[in-house]
């Protein structure tokens, strides 16, 4: 916890105050990409800052990723926090620091890591339960496992884009439970996802796994995370091995990691698990929720407010699980909470939910309507959470317009 100040001109409620400190990637004109650390209104080359300082360890922020920083591990993400808390708020380094604060308008963002694997869960009883009655009306709406396990699936490390990166409206097979064949075509059930991703750092060997207790020494931090899906081809393709072509075309995220240290006046008590998990899943302090709070607009009209209290399962549950068959942890490796929803109207994170798989469509502020996504829609999703001190964690945003079919 600290109550520092910086001696940057920033209101006390500033969303990117010394509090918050978010690593992202960043290249301004004439310099190529490089780790910087959002302060403010201004990106701080963390590199170049350090080199002047003498720090020698800061040579890991010069790289185009973070994924050199994420293999640090823990001990060295706390010391660098300290350093940058540091750095920012004693007035005798402001002559120092100050040459090195690049503002905001003048960067270009880039993908914050690298990433190496990518896994998508499943971890909303609400999503999960809405999906499974559209999608299997005449079954259970949750399957038997779903509260015994945080359910997942591979996605496609190579697709997931920065912010501000246009989606391509994707092409595959749809067919219609009427339809006597399948068809071919652009989607036509285009979808958003709004999650939650967690950036992993700390590589393990194959054949070790991660225990729920040991899982903050591999949590870094979280971005915002858009799982774009096509519904229709999802649909016809999902059984019985899962998504595959109606999820891997596009997954946008955030540019900046919010680090776990940062939000940890947010974590809360996991709803109520029953059944009692088994044991692996079953840890004290670090079977935890985060309470951000998320916020999604169509264009310019918000059309829902999830909220990531309602996850049913804890990020160190799913990074317990996924590695409880000894499949390895790599630097950069990316795991999402899977669409956020409550279980009010209001709080469901996809179009699927919100407008009944299109029965219900919903309402724009310019008076159309969207059961699903057009060409040049354009979605963005931001969050922010509690700090300490009645500070206020943004979590910046995650945003993408709908290009038309190749």
């Amino acid at each position: 916890m600290t109550s520092a100040t910086t001696w940057l001109d920033l209101p006390a409620d500033h969303p990117f105050g010394v509090h918050n400190l978010p690593y992202g990637v960043f290249s301004t004109t004439g310099s190529g990409p490089r780790v910087g650390v959002r302060i403010g209104d201004h990106v701080l080359d963390a590199g170049a800052c350090a080199e002047r300082a003498g720090m020698e360890s800061g040579e890991v922020w010069r790289h185009v990723d973070l994924n050199p920083f994420l293999g640090e591990g823990r001990t060295a993400w706390g010391a660098a926090r300290a350093w940058l808390l540091e750095v920012l708020t004693n007035e005798r380094l402001r002559d120092s620091v100050e040459p090195h604060l690049v503002p905001l308008e003048d960067v270009r963002m880039h993908l914050p890591v690298t990433v190496a694997d990518y896994v998508d869960f499943y971890a909303s009883e609400h999503h999960a339960s809405n999906v499974g009655k559209l999608f299997r009306p005449d079954s259970p709406a949750l399957p038997a496992n779903w509260k015994h396990l945080p359910i997942g699936y591979h996605g496609r490390a190579g697709t997931v884009v920065v912010s501000g990166t246009d989606v391509v409206r994707p092409t595959g097979q749809r067919k219609a439970p009427a339809d006597a064949a399948p068809s071919f075509g652009p989607s036509t059930r285009l979808d958003i996802e709004a999650e939650l991703g967690f950036v992993v750092g700390g590589a393990t060997d194959l054949g070790t796994r991660v225990g729920v207790d040991d899982a903050d020494a591999h949590l870094f931090g979280v971005v915002l995370l858009n799982d774009w899906s096509a519904r229709d081809i999802q649909a016809w393709e999902y059984v019985p091995l899962g998504p595959f072509l109606g999820k891997s075309f596009a997954t946008s995220i955030s540019p900046w990691v919010v680090t776990m240290d940062a939000l940890a006046a947010a974590r809360i008590p996991l709803p109520g698990q029953d059944p009692e998990p088994l044991p692996y899943l079953r840890g004290g302090h670090a079977a935890y929720g985060l309470d951000i709070h998320l916020e999604v607009a169509l264009d310019d009209t918000v059309i829902a407010r999830p909220e990531g209290r309602d996850l049913y399962w804890s990020p160190a549950q799913m990074l317990a699980h996924l590695t409880v068959n000894g499949a390895s942890l790599r630097d950069g490796d990316l795991f999402a909470s899977g669409t956020i929803s409550g279980a009010e109207k209001g709080t469901r994170g996809s179009l699927l939910e919100l407008s009944w798989n299109g029965t219900e469509p919903i309402e724009l502020g310019d008076g159309t309507t969207r059961g699903f996504l057009e060409d040049g829609d354009s979605v963005t999703i931001s969050a922010w959470a509690a700090g300490h001190g009645g500070s206020r964690i943004g979590l910046g945003e995650v945003s993408g317009t709908i290009a038309p079919a190749r």
